[in-house]
C-alpha cells in the first residue's frame, strides 16, 4: 500500500478507475454463467447501484466541498459553491444527453430521434451507458486530487472507500448492459464486450478529473459537487426507473437502501 500511496494523484486515480473498469467487467461476465434473465435481480442490482451512488455523493463530494467552504475566509456563501457546482454537473449531463445518441432500457427519454440517426439499438443503449460512466471516473478523480490537497473531510481513505462503492456498484451496471442484450439474442462474447467497455472511460475520465482540480485549486469544491450532480442526475434518470420497472418495486427500493448504508459504512469507518 505504501507504493500507491507515493504515487501522483493522478496516477492514483488512474488505478482506481482501473478498479473500477474491472469490476465492471466482472459484471459483465455474468453473461457466461447465466442462462437466462432474472428482471428481479436486475431490478435489485440497479436498486443497490442507486443507493450506492447517492451515498456516495453526499459523504464523499458534497460533505468535504461544504467544509472546503467553510474552512476559507470569502465573502461567497459557504453553500453557493456546492449549490452552483451540483447543478452544473446535472445540466452537463443533460447537455450530453441532448446532443449524443442514446437509448434508455426504461423507455425512449425523447432525447434522440431515432428516424436521424443510423446506430443500432444496441450502440446507442450503449451509448447511454457509457454517458454516465463518465461522472463516476470525474467523482473518482477529484477526491483523490482533493485528498492531496488535504481539505477537511477530504482524505485518502476516503477517496479509497468512494472508488470501492462506485466499483460495487458497477458489478451490476455492467450486468445491466450485457445480461438484456444476451436476452436480446447477441453472442455473449459481444454481449460482454459491450458490457465491459461502457466502462473504459472512467479510468481516463478519474486522471483527467485529478489532473483539472490539481492545476486549479480554487475550483476544488465546485469540482466536488459537480461530480455530485452528475452522479445524482444518472441515479434518478437512470438508475431508479429502470430498477421500478416489471413490478419490482419493493424489492428495488429496499435495495436501493441496503446500497445507501453499505456506502454511508465504507465512507465512515475508511474516511
Amino acid at each position: 500500500m505504501g507504493w500507491f500511496i507515493q504515487l501522483n494523484p493522478v496516477y492514483q486515480a488512474g488505478i482506481a478507475g482501473i478498479g473500477t473498469w474491472l469490476c465492471t467487467v466482472l459484471g459483465a461476465s455474468f453473461v457466461f454463467l447465466v442462462r437466462k434473465i432474472d428482471s428481479k435481480l436486475l431490478a435489485m442490482m440497479q436498486g443497490l447501484a442507486g443507493g450506492i451512488m447517492v451515498a456516495a455523493s453526499f459523504w464523499s463530494l458534497l460533505a468535504p466541498a461544504l467544509e472546503q467552504q467553510a474552512s476559507v475566509e470569502s465573502n461567497i456563501p459557504e453553500w453557493f459553491p456546492a449549490a452552483v457546482g451540483f447543478l452544473a454537473g446535472g445540466i452537463f449531463l443533460r447537455l450530453i444527453d441532448k446532443f449524443v445518441p442514446h437509448l434508455h432500457y426504461a423507455g425512449d427519454h425523447g432525447d434522440t430521434n431515432l428516424s436521424e440517426t443510423s446506430l443500432s439499438k444496441t450502440w446507442m443503449l450503449f451509448l447511454a451507458v457509457t454517458i454516465h460512466n463518465i461522472p463516476e471516473g470525474m467523482a473518482i478523480g477529484v477526491a483523490f486530487a482533493a485528498a492531496t490537497i488535504g481539505i477537511e473531510g477530504a482524505t485518502l481513505a476516503s477517496a479509497i472507500s468512494l472508488a470501492i462503492g462506485i466499483g460495487i456498484q458497477n458489478i451490476p451496471e455492467g450486468s445491466a448492459l450485457s445480461l438484456p442484450l444476451m436476452g436480446e439474442g447477441k453472442g455473449k462474447g459481444y454481449a460482454f464486450n459491450m458490457g465491459q467497455m461502457s466502462a473504459l472511460v472512467e479510468p481516463f475520465g478519474a486522471m483527467i478529473g485529478a489532473a483539472t482540480v490539481l492545476a486549479m485549486q480554487t475550483i476544488l469544491p465546485y469540482a466536488l459537487s459537480f461530480a455530485a450532480g452528475a452522479m445524482i442526475f444518472v441515479v434518478v434518470e437512470e438508475l431508479i426507473p429502470e430498477s421500478q420497472t416489471e413490478g419490482n418495486t419493493d424489492i428495488a427500493t429496499m435495495s436501493f437502501m441496503a446500497g445507501f448504508v453499505i456506502m454511508m459504512i465504507l465512507d465512515v469507518a475508511l474516511g
